[in-house]
């Protein structure tokens, strides 16, 4: 009997799809370099962050969060100028698929998350999100081609305001009398890697 799940799903007709200012293919192979391979949960991404764009202004400075830190963040990285490394991308993991894109001034932005009440027609896609079987069984092309064939269909979108403490006095650093290296004052009389945060064990002899 024929595998059922190899019918071919509808497309978005001839018009090339675009996230930002990349198509479909050459953003797969973005991800492909930047990120070892071409994640579904990347390439998902990539239709989110477009999606988010879409409801903002053309003209802003945009900080970017991410409520997960498998693979979204790539996508935020790959498709804004937010990256974790200059601050503009910060990672709250609440464990939800979903991103948020917001005015740096004002806090306002939008929130696009990954909706499961909106998967029943993308049964690859269903079953890779939430794991409905295990990995070695999933169709990884038809799964790509649910992606592009669902693209931000996927997705429920927001308005949302972005709740930020105050920002604080700059950090005073010191000199950790263990290791002597430097680190943050306010982490305590040793850096947390002197007080057991360093994800290394002992040494090993040379």
């Amino acid at each position: 009997m024929a595998d059922q799940r190899r019918k071919p799903r509808g497309t978005r007709g001839q018009k090339a799809i675009l996230l930002r200012s990349s198509t479909f293919d050459e953003y797969v192979e973005r991800v492909r370099s930047f990120h070892g391979f071409a994640a579904p949960g990347v390439v998902i991404g990539g239709f989110m962050v477009d999606l988010a764009y879409r409801h903002l202004p053309k003209e802003g400075l945009f900080d970017a969060i991410c409520e997960t830190p498998k693979c979204l963040p790539d996508a935020v990285q790959l498709l804004t100028p937010c990256t974790i490394g200059n601050g503009w991308l910060t990672i709250v993991d609440t464990g939800r698929y979903a991103l948020c894109l917001y005015d740096k001034s004002s806090g306002r932005g939008v929130r696009v998350a990954v909706d499961p009440k909106r998967l029943d027609p993308w049964p690859e896609i269903k079953s890779w999100f939430l794991k409905l079987i295990p990995k070695k069984e999933q169709d990884s092309e038809l799964l790509m081609g649910e992606i592009k064939a669902a693209g931000g269909s996927l997705c429920a979108v927001r308005r949302v305001r972005v709740l930020r403490a105050p920002k604080g006095q700059a950090r005073q650093f010191a000199i950790c009398p263990s290791c002597r290296e430097s680190y943050p004052l306010g982490h305590g009389p040793l850096c947390l890697g002197c007080q057991g945060a360093a994800p290394y064990g002992a040494p090993e002899k040379a």
